[in-house]
């Protein structure tokens, strides 16, 4: 099996936490046996005494064991804050099957993607909290540290996979969404995007609401959650079809070969534009497939990671 966690076996299970443990250490054994090895992803819920220091917090049960003085670590000594931002917007349920639960679409890719994170920074011992956004904010949490914070996250995130009738014509306004996000951060935290970047507003206003992240001082990147090969390459059969725009309802018939060089050429302009306009405003921006498996987004989230600490 070529990838991590084959998306069509995540069916069988219900428990996203699980999933994410199972993505999680098959990413941290394939670092292993990679140029990546020296790396530590060990998570440490104690970390050593320090001579001078109150023993108010050391773990008497530990030293007992091992003859070594560790202290507990709480909450306030996370090692990074993490703000997980996932768009909802209908354009999100694509590729759509009405009627049915589908895994294989591009919000489905943004939850395991994001529930697996949230186990490696909890393995890690960093704070993690989550934001789920359309046209508002529809939940948020702050992040935090603690098991049952977690549990909130996962269930929340589980909740976005089991709806076998999502809200369509739900539109997205991204650039109210990231200001209102960017002020509501009071600490300096890693901001990390899933998104498909199909916005209405104009690509200058999106991008001072990124520019307002970076400005209060955040670390951002922006994972490009796309179906490569229908979205971007257009690999339709060569017969009409009907499209439907899933936020807007709007239905247009056409054979995709009339349009297919076209269309593959402005997307491609497109999103050209978007990582020229990131690297300006010093944001991460990675391609990710939902063809591809999820090594994609936890390499490069493990490297963004090694970067900040």
């Amino acid at each position: 099996m070529n990838s991590l966690f084959d998306i069509q076996q995540l069916q069988q299970f219900d428990n996203l936490e699980l999933i994410a443990k199972e993505v999680v250490e098959g990413f941290i054994t394939g670092l292993h046996r990679s140029p990546f090895h020296g790396f530590s992803v060990e998570f440490a819920e104690h970390r050593q005494y320090n001579t001078g220091e109150s023993v108010k917090h050391v773990d008497w049960k530990v030293f007992a064991r091992s003859d070594k003085l560790f202290v507990k670590q709480y909450e306030e000594e996370t090692n990074l804050r993490c703000q997980l931002v996932i768009d909802t917007s209908s354009s999100m349920l694509f590729p759509y099957e009405k009627g049915k639960v589908n895994l294989k679409n591009k919000l489905a890719f943004s939850v395991y993607s994001a529930a697996a994170l949230i186990y490696l920074l909890r393995r890690q011992r960093d704070a993690v909290g989550l934001s789920l956004f359309s046209d508002h904010i529809e939940f948020n949490a702050d992040p935090r540290l603690s098991t049952v914070h977690a549990e909130l996250l996962y269930g929340k995130l589980a909740g976005l996979l089991t709806n076998e009738k999502p809200e369509l014509k739900k539109t997205t306004n991204a650039t109210e969404v990231l200001h209102q996000i960017a002020e509501n951060i009071h600490k300096r935290s890693l901001v990390v995007i899933f998104s498909d970047m199909l916005e209405s507003e104009t690509s200058e206003e999106l991008f001072s609401a990124l520019q307002h992240l970076r400005y209060n001082k955040h670390e951002v990147v922006l994972f490009h959650v796309t179906d490569g090969k229908m979205e971007q390459n257009f690999e339709f059969g060569n017969r009409p079809h009907r499209f439907i725009d899933l936020e807007t309802g709007e239905l247009v018939k056409f054979n995709p070969a009339d349009v297919r060089k076209t269309y593959a050429e402005t997307v491609q302009n497109y999103f050209h534009d978007l990582k020229v306009k990131c690297g300006q405003y010093n944001i991460d921006l990675i391609e990710a497939d939902i063809n591809d498996d999820f090594k994609q987004v936890l390499t490069n989230f493990f490297m963004k990671r090694k970067k900040l600490l």
